[in-house]
């Protein structure tokens, strides 16, 4: 079945925007613009190397790529993954962490090699939490850099786990994979995954700025009326360490962004 078309599309300053009925098409889109970067990238190069996010937003596109795979249309055979963040300190194996939500929703699914799954570890001492973040970037660096990003974009604003900061532009565009305190916004947005918002970690390990801002193609998914602040502030504000998205612009038409009507609705022009 042919992926579903955006309603609309726009240009934001070489960004491009696309703008579908619902949040159902869009990751329908979504699944199938990675699916066709996989398989041309593996026919170019051999391989394709892809950094991946969790959460609600994201879980629709991996069941489009479960069932492409299935249909024997498309192959993780050749395909390295680095996920944006985990929780820390967090156990693989605990319920909550993304790797098991990896686990559960793409890799147990496809044909894609452990050793090429990579999900920041939750477990590494604190003593070794910086080196860890350095190493995690050259992992990425020696495998060729990233030949896409898909990210979702926090109510606050975040990417990865890339929160609002007091930091200048140019020190935001290049921070390191690396340990953080998460945000208030983010810690009451996870109060229901984990039973209450006391139960939620206050810190994460995050794919720093640089890794994910280097990407040959970044992907952006924003759905539903509570992004949409945070959209508009990232496409159409000031670029600023405060909004993490709107960082993204300095990635320009490397950069798409696939939204809903609900999430594109203060965009200028497309609100009623």
């Amino acid at each position: 079945m042919p992926a579903p078309s955006p309603t609309r599309s726009l240009d934001l300053d070489g960004t491009s925007v696309l703008i579908f009925d619902d949040s159902a098409a869009a990751c329908l889109a979504a699944a199938d613009q990675i699916a066709e970067l996989v398989r041309s990238t593996v026919a170019q190069r051999g391989k394709a190397v892809l950094g991946l996010a969790t959460g609600g937003t994201p879980v629709p596109v991996y069941k489009g790529l479960v069932e492409e795979h299935r249909a024997g249309r498309l192959s993780f055979g050749e395909v390295s993954t680095f996920n944006l963040d985990e929780y820390y300190p967090m156990s693989p194996l605990d319920p909550q962490s993304y790797r098991t939500y990896m686990h559960r929703h793409l890799f147990s699914q496809v044909d894609l090699a452990p050793n090429r799954a990579h999900v920041p570890d939750g477990t590494v001492p604190e003593s070794a939490l910086e080196a860890y973040g350095a190493s995690y970037d050259r992992w990425i660096e020696a495998e060729g850099g990233l030949d896409l990003q898909l990210l979702g974009l926090g109510r606050n604003g975040h990417i990865g786990f890339n929160e609002p900061a007091d930091l200048d532009t140019e020190t935001a565009l290049k921070l390191p994979t690396r340990p953080v305190s998460l945000h208030p916004t983010t810690v009451a947005d996870a109060a229901g995954d984990f039973g209450g918002e006391a139960l939620v970690p206050r810190r994460a390990l995050t794919m720093g700025t640089a890794s994910i801002l280097s990407a040959r193609r970044i992907l952006v998914l924003a759905f539903g009326a509570k992004k949409a602040e945070a959209v508009a502030q990232s496409l159409t504000g000031p670029m600023t360490a405060q909004v993490p998205g709107s960082l993204l612009r300095s990635a320009g038409d490397r950069v798409t962004w696939v939204l809903d009507p609900e999430a594109a609705s203060q965009l200028p022009g497309v609100g009623g």
